[in-house]
């Protein structure tokens, strides 16, 4: 209970004062004056004043508050190093065992750091500001860290901590500690395919006087070269870009006899391959209805820079105009099929026939073209079946179907086959599912016999009429009919050309997500999809890697033709790897090179500038030997420093609430009035003496 005095004047403030400054000159007279009753006289007019003042007496009832103190729990990554674990909670216990001895304390245990697969780094403040933010600064006693001392949201100064109390650390870990990293000093985040990036790193150790070590280079997991560096020093490596999309690159440096982890031994960066431009070349036999649509859908593509000739005026056409008179173009054959051939990622005969425009040993090189890499599409017409056809040329050796001579001239849908709803080129498009395909119809087909490749659509009679194949290096596709521009024009509906012809010109160009056999890491928020394309009837089971090397085995389930999946929560931020013997993919979540294993050896370094200035001290658990050492904790209420040799002190407030207040007014009532006239009767009584 606390007893105070408060004032309510009953009049004016500056009313109380006069009064009080004219009853202090009338005592001062009156006591100059040597009068008799002088002193009777004053205490009179003082009560007076003190009526005027209108004093009373406070008492109010207080509960006490307990002082609030935080236990913060390092759980990150690192913990999980040599015995820092069981260092931890050997502390912890020790830790409730001497704090429950302090009488009018609260603990807040809190476990923070762990690996969410969000959070970039040990962020131990961020949770002790949560642990506190429903308590008043007035109560808070202090916190103490278990840590391995490699904190990466330290504040700038302890204003920002927002309470004014002793903070510990106690680091796990020892201090001989020995590790080996490897600094990523310039990374680039894009490369143009067909081109190499530069990388810049550093092989540092701790804990070591080692001058070497060896470095194995892989572009997504496959090694390109093994070199040994100096340690600390800064070493290049040049990273051919070989298709579009993330390449991801590995820099994995030989690991020491006893360091704590092999997980940043390994640095990785993403570069994401940018194609310059793709080089189309469509070459037109003959104007047709169809031709446009050839043209208008490679035209659209940002991506592709187009040549296009059209053959309006073939060597038999000669009508005797001289040469100078006509507006024509002439067609460039020995500069595209001889010396450029190789510029071009793919080349487009659009119903082209022998027209003696093309000599013979340009069909050669063509085909040389496609088996060292090239691609080839033959969008066909009635002119496959000719005898002038493309596949009479040394085209043949590389085209996957053979013309029987005869044209299909009859309605009909094309449909997917099999194989067709399993391949990405074909799998999926819109109106496939229906029977028949709800797309508009076609008219004409060219009867082949397929001697290699695989048949993804057929027509009539079910006749192929979309085939794939791969040659050596290259790849070729045979479009079997002329009439796919009748769903350009929305004939009858129309059709998904777009997707089609798109994907097709696109797995032609060897783009990485039409691949039929593929292996993918699919990040999508916190949620990881590992997922297997394939032409196969089932898939082996898939081994997922996590960042810190812990591995679990997934059961893929089929989700579409040819798609087998599997979901896990990504849990761990940094490189992910999955692969089934045959195929490995790649991913990252979150950055690529996680600060939480950039520095792994355990250090009081880190917080014991802010610690001091707190009044606080970061100190390692073990000092010597294996035993884990737990100071001492002190209840201080009064100092500017909170730890000593062997303790650590946590601040006791005296904070407190209040339960109950009585006020009791002195010149109120009966009591005031008796004072009041008691005062006056003494004044009277000495008058009468």
């Amino acid at each position: 209970m606390n007893l105070s005095i408060a004032f309510a004047p009953l009049v004016p403030d500056y009313v109380v004062w006069a009064a009080l400054g004219l009853a202090v000159a009338i005592s001062v007279l009156l006591l100059l004056a040597r009068s008799r009753g002088a002193l009777i006289r004053a205490a009179a007019l003082a009560l007076m004043v003190l009526a005027l003042a209108n004093p009373s007496f406070t008492r109010e009832d207080r509960e006490p508050l307990t002082s609030v103190a935080a236990v913060v729990i390092d759980r990150s990554p690192s913990q999980n190093f040599a015995e820092r674990r069981q260092q931890t909670e050997a502390a912890r216990a020790a830790l409730a065992e001497r704090l429950e001895r302090i009488p009018g304390i609260e603990v807040r245990v809190v476990e923070a750091g762990q690996a969410d697969g969000e959070t970039d780094g040990t962020r131990l403040f961020s949770a002790l500001g949560a642990a506190f933010a429903d308590v008043p600064p007035e109560r808070i006693a202090g916190a103490i860290f278990i840590t391995d001392g490699r904190v990466h949201d330290i504040p700038a100064d302890t204003a920002a901590l927002g309470f004014a109390a002793p903070v510990h650390a106690l680091i796990t870990g020892t201090a001989n500690e020995r590790d080996r990293r490897v600094v990523l000093t310039n990374a680039p985040r894009f490369g143009i395919v067909g081109q190499s990036q530069t990388i810049t790193f550093r092989v540092d150790d701790q804990g070591t006087s080692a001058s070497a070590a060896q470095v194995v280079v892989r572009r997504d997991g496959e090694a390109l070269q093994t070199t040994t560096v100096g340690v600390g020093q800064a070493t290049t490596v040049e990273i051919p870009i070989q298709h579009a999309g993330p390449n991801i690159v590995e820099i994995e440096a030989s690991p020491l006899d006893g360091e704590l982890t092999l997980v940043n031994n390994r640095a990785v960066v993403s570069i994401d391959g940018v194609r310059d431009k793709l080089r189309v070349l469509l070459v037109s036999g003959e104007p047709h209805a169809g031709e446009r649509t050839w043209r208008n859908l490679l035209k659209s593509d940002a991506s592709v820079d187009l040549v296009h000739f059209t053959i309006l005026r073939p060597p038999e056409k000669q009508d005797g105009t001289p040469i100078n008179e006509l507006s024509l173009i002439a067609f460039p054959t020995r500069e595209l099929f001889q010396q450029k051939i190789k510029e071009f990622q793919l080349i487009i005969f659009d119903r082209y026939a022998r027209q003696g425009v093309l000599p013979v040993i340009y069909f050669d090189n063509i085909a040389r073209y496609v088996r060292e890499g090239g691609a080839v599409l033959i969008a066909a017409g009635a002119d496959y079946a000719s005898p002038t056809s493309l596949w009479r040329t040394p085209l043949e050796s590389i085209l996957p179907a053979e013309p029987t001579g005869q044209v299909m001239e009859q309605p009909f849908r094309a449909s997917l086959t099999d194989t067709g709803k399993r391949h990405p080129v074909t799998r999926g498009l819109e109106g496939a599912n229906a029977d028949p395909p709800a797309w508009s119809r076609w008219f004409r087909l060219v009867d082949t016999r397929t001697e290699k490749g695989m048949t993804v659509m057929q027509g009539a009679e079910n006749k192929p009429a979309l085939v794939l194949a791969r040659e050596d290096e290259g790849r070729v596709a045979l479009l079997l009919s002329d009439h796919i521009w009748l769903w350009a024009r929305g004939y009858e509906g129309g059709g998904p050309h777009l997707d089609l012809l798109r994907r097709l010109s696109h797995w032609l160009m060897k783009q990485p997500d039409l691949e039929e056999e593929a292996l993918r890491i699919m990040v999508h928020g916190r949620d990881l999809t590992v997922q297997r394309q394939s032409m196969a009837d089932s898939v082996s089971d898939v081994t997922l890697t996590a960042p810190s090397g812990a591995t679990q085995v997934l059961k893929l389930t089929a989700s579409q033709p040819g798609v087998w999946r599997s979901t896990v929560t990504a849990n761990e931020l940094g490189l992910w790897r999955a692969t089934d013997g045959k195929l490995t993919a790649l991913a990252n979540v979150g950055p690529a090179n996680p600060r939480e294993f950039a520095e792994v050896t355990s250090t009081a370094e880190m917080l014991r500038p802010l610690l001091a200035s707190t009044g606080g001290d970061a100190r390692r658990l073990i000092s010597s030997g294996s035993a884990v050492s737990v100071p001492r904790v002190l209840p201080v209420r009064s100092a500017d420093t909170f730890q000593g040799s062997d303790w650590i002190g946590l601040k006791i407030r005296d904070a407190s609430i209040i339960r109950g207040i009585g006020v009791l007014p002195i010149f109120a009532g009966m009591l005031g009035l008796l004072l009041l006239i008691g005062s006056l009767a003494a004044t009277w009584a000495r008058e009468g003496r």
